[in-house]
């Protein structure tokens, strides 16, 4: 069964929607200025927008990015969203996407997620599922949903790397500071290829192995935005440190010699 409204025909032009987006876009537009990149990357159709998280500021940065440019992004959210008196009926009532981590339900926004985008609507997800816990702000390992959402649907899955809702709101704060006002910097790079797992058996390394491939991605999109070079690794945060970002590194936690050993947690 379906946890959200994403399906209903014509929800992306209801009032519920368009009202939202103005209630929860014209904050950030008065307070911030963009710099949006790499436009010409975002398809028309159905597909799967991939952004790093590092503020809860961020996904607005992205709606408003999306959205001012005609398209009608769904986001994948936490379901605790939902549950907040006002913000939680506005994304149930605009068919945003809960995911019920650790439970019955959590198939349901996989499932969701690519019904919408066979249905040619643009769903967002933030891979690495939490705001990044690298001290300098660097993407994370990802989860696996999203390369398992794009390889069931064969829809583009577009990286894309935001630099710039940290100074808005900062990491693990949830004050905004307006002023003086930020720039928002975004950039869209092109759809991560994954022809090399389409029809084929896909098993968990070959999903580990394409979710480093889009994370390289997006890092290569921040270390654009930043003009600085990322680390060499990445942070995992079951492990609380950064590790090597390609699985047959002998020291990589999903490398075959270590993925039954226990785990360290500082």
């Amino acid at each position: 069964m379906s946890c959200s409204r994403v399906l209903e025909p014509g929800i992306e032009r209801s009032f519920a929607y368009r009202s939202a987006a103005v209630a929860a876009l014209t904050p950030i537009r008065l307070a911030t200025e963009t710099d949006w990149q790499g436009l010409e990357n975002l398809p028309e159709g159905g597909c799967l927008v991939a952004a790093n998280h590092i503020s809860y500021a961020d996904p607005f940065a992205v709606a408003q990015m999306l959205y001012d440019t005609g398209r009608s992004p769904f986001f994948l959210a936490k379901d605790s969203l939902f549950r907040l008196p006002l913000l939680g009926r506005w994304l149930g009532a605009t068919g945003q996407v809960p995911v019920y981590r650790g439970t019955g339900r959590a198939i349901s926004a996989y499932t969701d997620a690519v019904a919408a985008i066979r249905a040619g609507k643009m769903i967002v997800v933030m891979p690495e599922s939490t705001i990044t816990r690298d001290p300098d702000l660097w993407p994370m390992r990802a989860k696996t949903g999203a390369v398992r959402i794009a390889l069931a649907t064969g829809c583009p899955l577009v990286p894309l790397g935001q630099w710039g809702a940290q100074d808005l709101i900062a990491p693990g704060s949830r004050r905004p500071r307006p002023w003086p006002r930020k720039t928002m910097r975004i950039k869209v790079g092109a759809p991560v290829d994954l022809s090399d797992l389409a029809g084929g058996t896909v098993d968990r390394d070959d999903l580990v192995a394409a979710s480093d491939r889009l994370m390289q991605a997006i890092t290569g999109l921040v270390a654009d935005l930043r003009g600085e070079e990322p680390p060499e690794e990445r942070w995992d945060r079951a492990l609380g440190r950064r590790v090597p970002v390609h699985t047959d590194h002998p020291d990589h936690p999903e490398h075959p010699d270590r993925r039954d050993e226990p785990q360290e947690h500082p």
